[in-house]
């Protein structure tokens, strides 16, 4: 299967949203939107006022709430994350990773980071990007 196809049979998997329905979830409080474009990205772009920022490559880790590399906000397989990258598409796979791991109500921005900034949605440019996020030490 070529990874178009596939794509599409993720993205039919997923509760997708749009950026202006992102955005009023997470301000309710009843998701936590994660970003995790890379640091160049993030710089040229902007990001997103209140987003948790992880590296694609330590997602699963940092968000399975039986990781010993998870962050404090992974309390549980019912946290709805909404995972954000540039364009949508490396989001609607990380997305359908997560939900591989039984965190069952991630989901994916529809157009990413991109769209976000089109629908004139809140965007900050601090003058040093946020770190990635990583585990709090053992106390």
């Amino acid at each position: 299967m070529a990874i178009d196809e596939w794509l599409l049979n993720i993205r039919a998997e997923l509760q997708r949203l749009t950026p202006a329905e992102a955005f009023d979830v997470v301000r309710r409080g009843e998701a936590l939107i994660v970003d995790t474009r890379p640091e160049y990205q993030r710089r040229a772009g902007g990001e997103i006022p209140g987003a948790i920022v992880i590296e694609r490559n330590h997602l699963e880790w940092r968000l399975d709430p039986g990781s010993a590399a998870r962050i404090p906000e992974a309390v549980s397989f019912d946290v709805r994350w909404i995972v954000l990258c540039e364009g949508g598409y490396s989001s609607s796979l990380a997305a359908h990773s997560l939900k591989q791991l039984g965190l069952h109500r991630s989901t994916d921005v529809i157009g990413g980071f991109r769209a976000w900034q089109t629908a004139g949605l809140p965007v900050d440019h601090p003058a040093t990007p946020t770190p990635p996020r990583t585990p709090e030490p053992a106390s």
